[in-house]
């Protein structure tokens, strides 16, 4: 009877898949951003230099670490009878649809712009107004993943539709750029570069928020919240007193110049092979078997447990890193078919795990939310959910700031030619230092990142001890919630 107890779903597949299609149209938007496409489009598109486009980034990342929990913490106050994340999901998508297509609008309505200070002003203003409804939707919307349910079968399942349907849709937006730049590079249809990014930041703002708001109107809070409102200072007191959390945050601050790779990945493909949908056939054998990886998890964790899984990561990242950088020594900038071939197998490689750590680290933030929760009585959804928002937005820029700078070290600058095109002028050894700054050097710096896990004790017998306290904890929950909890 209790094994029966634990099969128990109080999320019905329809409702998974509103959250899975929210996280899709949410990612297609977000990945405009990622990486080295934002680098890209204010440096070469918009014609704003490196060094104030690295600042900026790097300004608002470290905004960010102060912003993202305050709002998680007035997330946490929150109490209305919609709950206190869904009113965040319902009215953040419009505001963040605007925000989003005025950040690629900027290169259309200053095309007269006198002064690159004009342009550097409303890249600030443009891109804050962006990060801060984003946060807004973003923080609830993985809170809501803990919330949804009592139990950690359905929260596995909503993360894992929202991880597949966002890498199967969302990545849709990237897969549509680098075709659209491929053909504006080559003349073969009219749009200008600004052009194609706008486009898709309109079909961002409107089909992609579109389907984030399938969050606001199709899901559920499940677990209850205490009648009293903890205050937003109290909840930073939560936030710095739960260990496994502080683990979590260190191990991705420690690893955030890992995410070189994806910004010079960006400028490897557009400035050393000079074919930016080269990265469609290079990644699509790994994404294919990535989709895969989704059915894969279950048996995979009867084996490995979080903490492992994580540093196995790690592991098999520098191993194969180190391998395709020397082997590719010899072609990566001359063979278009030969290094295709050699980052194929790279990627296939990293698929597995690519796909379970985009599971595994919101999963982990979970149970620490149910730890807090064992050991004062408290769930802090906002604050905590607000560090996988924050760490993810603060590694990113401070990466993608450090990238950007170091373009004109790695000799790396861009030029207007006289027909008003930016043209990229390089040094002698650019093309091997992107290189080594795409495959090698940022695996070798995240290998870091796995010393604080080393610490992290919330698994085993601890964590199944929990479970089951928290379970006898709940049933009196499970009875208040179960017509709440058909299937629908």
């Amino acid at each position: 009877m209790q094994e029966k107890q634990k099969e128990i779903r109080y999320v019905g597949v329809k409702e998974t898949l509103a959250y899975g299609f929210a996280n899709a149209g949410q990612v297609f938007g977000y990945n405009l951003f990622a990486g080295g496409y934002l680098s890209l489009f204010f440096t070469k598109v918009f014609g704003i230099p490196a060094a104030a486009v690295s600042s900026m980034i790097l300004v608002l990342g470290i905004w960010d670490t102060v912003n993202d929990p305050l709002l998680g913490g007035i997330i946490d106050k929150t109490r209305t009878r919609y709950g206190k994340l869904r009113p965040y999901l319902l009215l953040v998508p419009l505001p963040l649809s605007i925000a989003t297509i005025m950040v690629f609008a900027g290169p259309e309505i200053l095309a007269d712009a006198k002064t690159t200070a004009v342009k550097i002003v409303y890249m600030y203003i443009s891109y804050f107004i962006w990060e801060f409804f984003y946060t807004l939707g973003d923080v609830p919307f993985w809170s809501m993943s803990t919330a949804i349910s009592p139990s950690p079968a359905d929260r596995t399942h909503v993360i894992s539709a929202a991880r597949f349907l966002s890498s199967l849709i969302g990545n849709l937006s990237t897969t549509f750029l680098v075709v659209m730049m491929d053909l504006s590079n080559n003349g073969v249809w009219g749009l200008t570069l600004s052009q194609d990014f706008l486009i898709l930041a309109i079909i961002a703002g409107t089909v992609g928020m579109g389907l984030f708001s399938l969050a606001g109107f199709k899901t559920k809070e499940r677990v209850v919240q205490t009648e009293k409102e903890p205050s937003v200072l109290n909840s930073f007191k939560v936030l710095l007193k739960n260990k496994p959390l502080c683990l979590i945050i260190a191990g991705n601050v420690i690893g955030t110049l890992s995410g070189l790779a994806s910004v010079f990945e960006t400028y490897y493909y557009s400035e050393v092979l000079n074919l930016n949908s080269a990265k469609l056939w290079v990644t699509l054998p790994g994404t294919l078997f990535g989709f895969l990886t989704y059915l894969l998890i279950p048996k995979f964790k009867e084996k490995f447990d979080n903490r492992q899984i994580i540093l196995l990561n790690l592991i098999c990242r520098v191993v194969v890193g180190a391998a395709v950088f020397v082997i590719g020594l010899g072609f990566y900038d001359t063979s278009v078919l030969g290094v295709s071939i050699l980052l194929m197998v790279q990627n296939f490689i990293f698929s597995f795990f690519n796909t379970v750590n985009l599971v595994i680290p919101t999963e982990m933030i979970g149970d620490t939310v149910d730890y807090m929760e064992w050991k004062t009585g408290e769930r802090n959804e906002g604050v905590s959910f607000s560090v996988l928002t924050f760490v993810g937005k603060l590694t990113g820029s401070v990466a993608t700031s450090i990238g950007t700078a170091l373009l004109p070290v790695i000799g790396l600058v861009y030029q207007t030619a006289a027909s008003g095109e930016s043209v990229a002028v390089k040094g002698a050894h650019t093309d091997f230092w992107i290189w080594a700054l795409f495959i090698i050097i940022p695996q070798l710096l995240g290998l870091l990142s796995g010393i604080p896990y080393l610490f992290y004790d919330l698994r085993g017998e601890k964590l199944a001890t929990i479970r089951a306290e928290m379970k006898e904890r709940r049933e009196q929950l499970s009875s208040q919630v179960s017509a709440g909890g058909e299937q629908i």
